[in-house]
């Protein structure tokens, strides 16, 4: 008598393929928030208040790393599931990019303003 073979539950290659566009796309977005925010450092003429530039610039980088950092886990989690042959999870990804840019965009303004 033979033992049961174990077998890899066949994923198709579109979903993994998928996957790693989606990752691309948030590390495109995270690429595209750390150039602006070296941009708005270094070529941004300087707000009147001396903070304001900077705080904008560096809340860029910061949700730059947060979305790369994001990204890869999503990714890998997202792979894992659909080895697996679960339900994908829902993401915390979209709210904080949405919340980040908000305060990216409230401290520009701010910015503008006291200039």
């Amino acid at each position: 008598m033979t033992a049961p073979e174990t077998e890899e539950p066949q994923l198709d290659y579109r979903f993994t393929l998928a996957n790693e566009r989606t990752f691309l796309a948030w590390m495109r977005t995270a690429l595209g928030l750390l150039a602006g925010g070296v941009a708005v450092h270094e070529l941004v003429r300087p707000f009147r208040h001396h903070g304001v530039r900077t705080a904008v610039g560096m809340a860029c980088i910061v949700l730059a790393v947060i979305i790369a950092v994001g990204a890869y886990g999503r990714w890998r989690k997202v792979q894992a599931v659909m080895e697996a042959g679960g339900v994908l999870p829902r993401t915390v990804m979209v709210p904080i990019l949405a919340f980040g840019i908000a305060v990216i965009a409230a401290l520009a303004s701010i910015g503008l303003l006291l200039s």
